[in-house]
């Protein structure tokens, strides 16, 4: 516990001055912190065959270029350009022509492509939400943390229905007290720092709390099925990357999604 609590402040200690700065210090620790999901991803060798060091490095630059590929412009929320799309399905896919079989296949092409999706695009949303609204990122944020804290707390001290089968540690009990504890404080989070409380807001917020937990499950099946308890080790306690953005990355695709259509 001693080493999870101390884990968590140097983790705290770096992430909020970054979301305080914004601008260029965020998207470079974005950028970061995507380069080290990346390694992750190539580290799950149940996922897929060992990658060809050529191919990982045209993956990392595709990995740059959509995390930060429109930086500086909000109109992602509108508008993101096809290219941002297509160009790790050129670059990743007719590397394929020129391997055997055994060194690099079209699925493990396909693997390595939706992966830089999930990391790229989801660090890019994070720039872009900081870049429009510093307090909208901080609202996000906080629904993902205390629904996992009120779920964890709750779930350890009185959960005794199994919700999953992927996450045996998780229950029913906990993932209410997850949706009422998180959408309570992350209501009140935005109703100091964005706006007025409307119905509208109240259903997206357990909407949100209801996904990042749905999300939670889809990276521990992902983990489950490469025999792994962490993704890595960088927060010794808390996992990697991966394992510290897997609820917020629900959280933020699902609320662009809602944005983009209200």
């Amino acid at each position: 516990m001693k080493v999870r609590i101390i884990s968590a402040i140097v983790a705290l200690a770096i992430v909020i001055p970054l979301i305080y700065l914004g601008g260029y210090p965020f998207a470079v620790g974005c950028s970061i912190f995507s380069i080290l999901g990346y390694i992750e991803i190539l580290n799950l060798k149940k996922s897929h065959q060992p990658i060809p060091n050529i191919v990982k490095i045209l993956g990392l630059v595709t990995l740059l270029y959509l995390v930060l590929g429109n930086y500086g412009d909000i109109s992602f929320y509108y508008y993101m350009g096809y290219n941002r799309f297509l160009l790790p399905l050129i670059i990743l896919l007719i590397p394929t022509i020129f391997y055997k079989k055994e060194k690099y296949k079209v699925e493990d092409a396909f693997y390595l492509i939706s992966a830089i999706y999930l990391i790229g695009l989801f660090f890019n949303l994070l720039i872009t939400i900081r870049n429009a609204n510093v307090y909208v990122l901080m609202y996000l944020i906080s629904v993902t943390i205390f629904t996992d804290t009120f779920a964890y707390a709750i779930g350890m001290l009185i959960g005794k229905h199994k919700m999953s089968k992927i996450s045996p540690n998780k229950s029913w009990e906990g993932a209410i007290a997850g949706v009422i504890g998180g959408v309570t404080i992350a209501l009140i989070v935005y109703c100091k720092l964005i706006a007025k409380l409307n119905i509208r807001i109240i259903l997206i917020t357990i909407l949100l709390s209801i996904i990042g937990q749905i999300g939670d499950l889809v990276f521990s099946k992902i983990k489950r099925e490469n025999d792994i308890k962490d993704f890595s080790n960088i927060m010794p306690g808390h996992g990697g990357i991966l394992d510290r953005i897997d609820s917020l990355s629900f959280i933020v695709f699902t609320y662009v999604i809602i944005i983009m259509f209200l």
